[in-house]
């Protein structure tokens, strides 16, 4: 039961994990003068920007009545998971038409240019409002947590789904830090490059994953039958 409900948790998982805002801001971070202390700092944050509305989600979710032993359909939580499908789809529907049209450059954040100057304390508070604030995480985390919470798990077991998909969600946030660390000067090009694709295709990466995490959560609705 646990490897299942892990199986479909981590596709969940890559919806927060390959976000390009997240990781252009990290990459800038680990480019500025500061680079030690910011980039823990924004991982700090972004993992507990991520885990602790996992883990409310979890405990709601478990909350929510257990499908029955006969196999009858629950209907609570299918409505829960296709609400969560329409709000996934509308997303990124929203994100598609705020798409940059051809020929315009895709805009960034203007705090952006201020992170050189960042500290310990604002990197991770940055990391904090990038990831739980967000709707689109918000959304993967709530259909996750009716996933993990929603299996019936016991508690240990519950806490090691979470562990498994938090560490895929912060995966490419964690790398890169990492990475730094062991060889700083040998990363500066290749970040350059990913960074300067990641702000180009934003919009277009985004709104795939939304798509495919809404038609994940729409199949799981209609599995609640």
């Amino acid at each position: 039961m646990l490897n299942s409900v892990i199986g479909e948790a981590l596709p969940l998982a890559l919806g927060i994990a390959i976000s390009p805002l997240s990781i252009i801001s990290v990459i800038l971070m680990l480019l500025s003068p500061n680079a030690r202390r910011t980039g823990i700092g924004f991982l700090i944050g972004w993992t507990l920007g991520i885990a602790v509305p996992l883990a409310v989600f979890v405990f709601v979710a478990g909350a929510l009545p257990p499908h029955d032993a006969d196999g009858g359909p629950n209907v609570l939580r299918a409505v829960v998971q296709f609400a969560l499908a329409v709000l996934l789809f509308v997303l990124a529907l929203k994100q598609w038409r705020a798409r940059p049209r051809p020929g315009e450059e895709p805009s960034l954040p203007k705090w952006m240019s201020a992170i050189d100057s960042f500290t310990f304390g604002r990197a991770l508070g940055l990391g904090l409002l990038l990831s739980g604030p967000r709707p689109k995480n918000l959304l993967i985390a709530a259909s996750a947590g009716v996933t993990i919470g929603g299996a019936g798990l016991t508690l240990p077991s519950e806490i090691i789904a979470m562990v498994v998909f938090v560490g895929c969600a912060i995966s490419t946030v964690l790398v890169p830090v990492v990475a730094y660390f062991v060889a700083a000067e040998g990363l500066r090009a290749p970040l350059e490059s990913l960074r300067g694709w990641l702000a180009r295709e934003n919009t277009a990466i985004t709104t795939v994953l939304l798509v495919v995490i809404g038609v994940l959560m729409l199949g799981k609705g209609i599995g609640s039958f």
